[in-house]
């Protein structure tokens, strides 16, 4: 490694820069990567040609070290796709469709489906789209609710799932400073996510909305154009066990294969055992949960073989455009930390410095959401700003800090790809309820900036306590409060 100084910063400068003024992440991202590799070769009497071969081995080394990640998300993918493709979906909807009687069982059942389905966020948008559509249509529940309560319960539950996509994704961004039990330990931290569920729990059950909204709802209850519906009427080829037996097998599955490799059954505590190789036991999970697919769908001619292969094949494809962000970011993160020294900068200007370091929750919030809401990827966020923060909180003094700030971090980057008319999970969201995506973006601010409002204070009160549990708390109280005042003044779309 060698020390660059200032000029060490220019990397995630470069891509952060890029990313928010040409709302595209992976030229940004690349372009933070080459930039980076252009000083270490200059400061080390390299040249261009030997820079352009270090990114790319920068690259491969980063794919070898998450081998077993890219295999599992592969999996998850392919299984996601195959679950939809199944039918399984419509034959849920159906039967939920006679077993809810009101407007208020219908909004639960939507929101703890969406809390259910914590796999990956797109699949959770679609899934639960395509299942709850008839029945909220049927209860005069707004479309633009239903695609609140979808993106409500996606990238927020994901984001604190342990056996998820997201999961997996975020522990491979913080292997280096424990990996998956790092990622565990945010999970009290990660304000935005926990709140939202409370918001959407609190106004599924009392039936207080406010803003644009209640304007959507009130609408709703005028009626539903019957074409809309039409569509979902469809009677579906699989059946419920379609849906729910695939996922279960690779849930339980990824929790005893995390056990298996891990050394559980071989005498090791369980906390440690899940935490050696936890993406080793998810693909073993996934893999489960594949085999699973097949065994319910090909005997019973859902799908054939060939159809079956070609679905996976598909699914496995889909995972390409997250997948190249993740490898980006992991090798801009390598060239910062390993090669020109961007840590030990920052570590020292950090323990030189008098900030007080209570405020940098709360700060590096505020950055992730309006990072995330600009370029529209919680994904690409995380994945530029986790390797800063790992790198602030390494100087002396500010270690206490790093969970915290980690869970601001991915609580910042999901608000903003919460808000964001242009993030793929808002887009699905709107697509999974079939309702207006602008309609969808308007109703559905005013609820996530309160949260994020809340989430605001939440920070400035963990940054100085360093525990989750007060914020957590305090959090939680105001946010019901301000939902029971707000939907009583009767601030509405005019």
């Amino acid at each position: 490694m060698i020390e660059t100084g200032w000029v060490s910063l220019l990397p995630p400068v470069i891509a952060i820069a890029l990313a928010l003024i040409t709302k595209e992440v992976y030229s940004s991202l690349f372009a933070g990567l080459f930039s980076g590799m252009l000083i270490y070769a200059f400061a080390s009497g390299g040249t261009i040609l030997s820079a352009v071969a270090a990114t790319f081995d920068m690259m491969c080394s980063k794919i070898a070290d998450n081998a077993y990640m890219i295999l599992f998300l592969g999996l998850l993918w392919a299984v996601v796709l195959l679950v939809s493709k199944s039918g399984g979906s419509e034959a849920y909807g159906k039967w939920a469709g006679s077993k809810l009687k009101n407007k208020r069982s219908a909004s639960l059942a939507t929101s703890l489906l969406g809390i259910l389905v914590f796999i990956d966020d797109g699949f959770n948008c679609l899934t639960v789209g395509t299942v709850m559509r008839p029945v909220t249509d049927r209860m005069h529940i707004s479309r633009e609710k239903l695609a609140y309560i979808i993106d409500a319960t996606a990238a927020p539950v994901c984001i604190i799932a342990p056996v998820s996509s997201w999961a997996v994704a975020v522990a491979s961004e913080v292997s280096e400073t424990g990996g998956f039990n790092i990622f565990l330990s945010t999970i009290p931290y990660n304000l935005y996510a926990l709140l939202t569920i409370l918001m959407v729990l609190t106004i599924t059950i009392t039936g207080k909305d406010f803003g644009p909204m209640r304007k959507a709802e009130e609408q709703a209850l005028k009626g539903i154009d019957e074409k809309k519906t039409s569509s979902a009427e469809n009677e579906p080829k699989g059946k419920v066990i379609d849906l729910v037996l695939p996922i279960v097998v690779l849930i339980v599955c990824a929790i005893l294969g995390m056990a298996y490799v891990g050394g559980f059954f071989n005498g090791v505590s369980f906390s440690e055992a899940i935490g050696y190789n936890p993406t080793a036991g998810l693909t073993l999970g996934a893999f489960a949960g594949l085999i699973t697919a097949f065994l319910l769908y090909v005997p019973r001619k859902i799908m054939k073989p060939k159809e079956f292969i070609g679905n996976i094949v598909s699914g496995i494809g889909s995972i390409v455009p997250p997948m190249l962000i993740l490898i980006l970011s992991w090798s801009l993160g390598g060239v910062c930390r390993q090669m020109i020294g961007t840590g030990v900068f920052i570590s020292g200007f950090v323990s030189r410095s008098n900030l007080p370091l209570g405020f940098l929750p709360l700060l590096i919030f505020v950055i992730a959401a309006v990072m995330s809401f600009s370029m529209g990827t919680s994904w690409g966020t995380f994945g530029m700003l986790i390797p800063i923060v790992t790198m602030i909180c390494s100087a002396e003094g500010a270690g206490a800090y790093l969970i915290p700030a980690l869970g601001a971090t991915l609580a910042g980057s999901v608000y903003g790809d919460h808000c964001s008319p242009i993030s793929d999970t808002t887009i699905l969201s709107s697509t999974g309820a079939d309702c207006e995506h602008i309609r969808h973006v308007e109703t559905q601010l005013p609820y996530a900036t309160l949260v994020a409002v809340v989430c605001a204070v939440g920070y400035l009160i963990a940054g100085f306590t360093l525990t989750p549990w007060i914020s957590v708390a305090v959090g939680a109280a105001l946010l019901i409060c301000a939902v029971l005042v707000l939907s009583r003044v009767g601030w509405k779309e005019k």
